[in-house]
């Protein structure tokens, strides 16, 4: 049993014997959980100015609307510069921006406008982070390892969840919210220390597409004719737009439907973080990820989620929230694989940055209907609208499927084809 224990471990850790992506991956770990604290701070910030469920969806719209609207365009951004030094810039920027956010709560300055302005340059910043940092994840490890480190990488940024909004809950019932801002400031010195200690010569660096007109437009092109492609971001696009709308609806959960305060938020949060590092350790186990398993995840999503909705007590309602953590970061974390894998290296910036697109960046318009349901209703509604969208999207994928197959062979040689004709920056 010890010796399996350890094979199994092996397997599942396999990524972190590559050095840069150890650096990337201890980095993150601190700087993530910084950054789920003051996501939390923001949200409580915002509710007790307003105790208002819209408010609350659209300061988290505001986070995500940069990389909804111009996203495609930071992806092509992300196939043409040095994406080492962008995501260095971006970590800075970052940082400025929590010393900010700092300033102006240690202060009592804060005002629900100023939550909106600066919860919208994070999202300025995010839109350039997201495929820049997600493009150099596959350049840190060997191809075989990819899925691993994807898997890796997406239970390290879902674990931090459980120390993150643990910490905040700490802070914002202790010495106050502000405090949640100025440790994310703080966590930034471990991520921009650690890019700095790579060792560049050993990335497996892709290539650098020339600039040309309509690279935009071909990089949409590319991923609608590319059969598994194509069906992974219409499944994730419905999840993001209907059920993955968590800051939001715990929230409205944690004070509206169980009487809680920052305490029963947080509690919830931790939970479905904590299945959601097993989600992602449970994909980072795989050899190999397709359009079935991610069917059978969001199958999985949706009954989580109506169990969630229907929870009668808050314990209840904590159990539940395990098992939508798990399947909602396994879904994610298996179309992110997909998507890496299935894309070719040329559009691999403008593909990922759609797949954030349709997944994060719906949220500037699933996070406020989420709130005005909630408002209008109640949350156990939004959540179960999340659910029966999710159900909706899992049996469409599952059709597909048997309809069209899961990657017909000519339909995605043309693709890769059309690919094979971007410029491409000299040696």
């Amino acid at each position: 049993m010890t010796d399996r224990l350890k094979l199994a471990s092996a397997a599942t850790f396999r990524s972190l014997h590559t050095r840069n992506f150890r650096l990337f991956f201890l980095g993150q770990l601190v700087s993530q959980a910084g950054t789920w604290m003051q996501s939390v701070a923001i949200i409580w910030v915002v509710l007790e100015l307003t105790d208002n469920g819209l408010a609350l969806g659209l300061v988290t719209a505001a986070q995500f609307l940069p990389l909804l609207l111009i996203g495609a365009w930071t992806g092509l951004v992300a196939d043409r510069v040095d994406r080492y030094r962008l995501l260095v810039a971006c970590q800075l920027a970052f940082t400025v921006l929590a010393v900010a956010f700092s300033a102006l709560t240690l202060t009592g300055s804060q005002t629900v406008l100023s939550m909106y302005g600066l919860s919208l340059a994070f999202g300025l910043i995010t839109a350039f982070d997201n495929p820049t940092r997600r493009v150099l994840v596959s350049e840190m490890v060997e191809p075989r390892d990819l899925p691993n480190a994807v898997g890796l990488n997406s239970a390290m940024m879902t674990g931090s969840r459980i120390f993150g909004p643990a910490l905040a809950g700490a802070l914002i019932a202790g010495p106050g919210a502000a405090w949640c801002f100025v440790a994310n400031a703080v966590s930034y010195v471990a991520v921009i220390g650690a890019l700095l200690r790579m060792d560049r010569s050993a990335f497996h660096l892709g290539p650098r597409v020339a600039r040309a007109k309509g690279q935009v437009r071909s990089g949409l092109r590319y991923v609608w004719a590319h059969p598994t492609l194509r069906a992974s971001v219409v499944l994730i696009a419905v999840v993001g737009l209907a059920a993955f709308n968590f800051q939001v609806t715990l929230a409205l959960l944690a004070e509206q439907t169980f009487a809680g305060a920052a305490g029963t938020y947080t509690l919830l949060f931790s939970v479905m973080s904590a299945g959601s590092m097993l989600g992602g350790l449970a994909v980072a186990r795989r050899e190999a990820v397709d359009l079935p398993v991610l069917a059978k995840a969001a199958a999985g999503l949706a009954v989580s989620m109506a169990a969630l909705a229907l929870a009668p007590t808050l314990w209840l309602a904590v159990a539940f929230a395990l098992p939508v953590g798990f399947t909602s970061v396994y879904l994610i974390s298996g179309s992110n694989a997909v998507v890496q894998l299935q894309a070719d290296p040329r559009m691999r910036g403008r593909v990922l940055a759609l797949f954030a697109m349709l997944f994060l960046g719906s949220t500037p318009i699933g996070g406020p209907i989420v709130g005005w349901v909630s408002d209008v209703t109640n949350p156990r509604v939004a959540v179960g609208v999340g659910a029966v969208a999710t159900a909706l999207a899992a049996v469409w994928t599952v059709r597909y499927i048997r309809r069209a197959g899961a990657d017909p062979i000519a339909a995605r040689a043309a693709a890769d084809a059309a690919a094979a004709d971007e410029p491409l920056v000299a040696a």
